[in-house]
């Protein structure tokens, strides 16, 4: 659990670290979008994650 943890953190601070002036800019312009949308944005990346999970935990294709 805690390696988990471990690897979110290094992808979420991966962009921040590696191009910081681009996601400064990107955040400005996701800041002005429609809460909504947003909404619309993070649960299509759950369901993407949720589908990525079902696929690594239930098949052989990783293995």
């Amino acid at each position: 659990m805690i390696l988990l943890i471990g690897m979110v953190l290094i992808l979420e601070g991966l962009p921040y670290a590696a191009a910081p002036e681009v996601m400064r800019d990107w955040l400005g312009k996701l800041s002005q979008l429609p809460a909504s949308q947003l909404r619309a944005f993070g649960f299509v990346a759950m369901l993407i994650g949720l589908l990525i999970c079902f696929v690594v935990q239930k098949t052989t294709f990783f293995s």
